[in-house]
């Protein structure tokens, strides 16, 4: 006699995953891998991220590499329809892609909301009503970063210490200006509702405010350039950046910490969109899931290019298994000081956004001039 219960959808999905994780048993039978087109933050396409989910599909992650959701947005503008199948977006840039018409719709059913901390469950900008853009994979915390046999964790708790005398030549800034404007921003008192929603007044005085911190700069970092010059010790303190970056180093030995400071930290956060018009709209799904599963999330928290934090329950118990230290450094058990869960509910966490009551090109215009003066 056949069961009258029917699977429920979820279930479905279950099974079809563990189906689709079954490694191939002889790959010289398989086919050329199908190409994957992927424009990312650096590190998201390197092995370390993507070989298991390759072998496993037979597909090959071809990686373009970005710095910047402004970045981000020019790349895909300059590109023919369908040139990307995967999408990493700064959540803040989610609503711009789609209302440019570069991301399709997502299937909310095909992901495990449940599994997600409610905190992340319906995130701003992934949604537009009830209809799925982008599905939020990984995220961290920044505030003040800084090198320990210089700076100490009691000074590096408010970030006036940005001005310190003793810092005069060595303040570096990561070259962007959502992050730094946005840290700055709450050092003004910039806290409700966000450091990103000033009024006009508001905004001049955090040009002010910046432009005080001008003499203290010793300069403006892309990636590599962050990393190496606070890991020689050229800059003692940056702005902008957390954890992505010292948590890289501390394990290298380096003698930098970033903490959240008094004033409060933001949040940035990565997330993944299916691109307009691509032909593997199945498999970028899959993969997603993949990135959402407990092993996947190990991988993502534990990133080489630079770490993360899990936005699901089980990532949290999973890397509390795998890497019980890691689990600790980062924050991911429940209750801690340092949990980012706990932050944000004591209204210590903001998430970076783009201006909400200036246009995004007055922010960007005036961070070309503060880097000139």
């Amino acid at each position: 006699m056949k069961s009258l219960i029917k699977p429920t959808r979820r279930a479905v999905l279950a099974g079809t995953a563990a189906v689709l994780t079954t490694p191939y048993l002889n790959r010289a039978w398989a086919a050329d891998p199908v190409e994957i087109n992927m424009l990312a933050w650096y590190g998201h396409g390197e092995p370390d991220m993507v070989e298991e989910f390759e072998a496993e599909h037979n597909v090959k992650f071809n990686a373009k590499y970005y710095a910047g959701g402004d970045n981000m947005l020019a790349l895909i503008a300059q590109s023919p329809p369908g040139t990307y199948d995967i999408i990493l977006s700064d959540a803040e840039f989610v609503q711009q892609l789609n209302a440019a018409g570069y991301i399709e719709q997502m299937d909310a059913d095909d992901y495990n909301f449940d599994d997600f901390f409610p905190e992340f469950q319906k995130f701003p900008g992934h949604w537009k009503g009830d209809d799925l853009y982008s599905v939020m994979v990984r995220y961290g915390l920044l505030g003040v970063s800084f090198n320990t046999d210089v700076i100490s964790h009691k000074e590096a708790m408010s970030y006036s210490v940005f001005w310190d005398e003793k810092l005069k030549g060595k303040v570096g800034h990561f070259d962007w200006h959502l992050p730094s404007l946005g840290e700055i921003s709450l050092y003004n008192g910039n806290n409700d509702p966000s450091p990103f929603d000033i009024n006009d007044d508001a905004w001049e005085k955090l040009q002010e405010t910046t432009m005080s911190l001008r003499e203290q700069v010793g300069g403006f970092f892309d990636y590599g350039g962050t990393f190496s010059n606070l890991k020689n010790g050229d800059m003692h303190a940056m702005c902008g950046i957390g954890d992505w970056i010292t948590g890289v180093l501390r394990k290298d030995g380096a003698p930098v910490d970033s903490v959240i400071p008094e004033e409060g930290g933001i949040q940035w956060t990565e997330s993944y969109c299916i691109g307009k018009g691509t032909d593997k709209a199945e498999i970028v799904r899959d993969f997603i899931q993949y990135m959402l599963t407990p092993k996947g999330q190990v991988r993502s928290i534990q990133m080489a290019a630079y770490p993360g934090l899990s936005p699901t329950k089980s990532g949290w118990i999973a890397i509390q298994q795998e890497n019980h230290a890691e689990a600790v450094r980062a924050g991911m058990i429940g209750g801690v000081d340092n949990s980012p869960i706990k932050m944000r509910k004591e209204g210590r966490i903001f998430n970076r956004d783009i201006p909400q009551q200036q246009d995004l090109e007055d922010w960007n215009d005036f961070w070309s001039e503060y880097k000139n003066a």
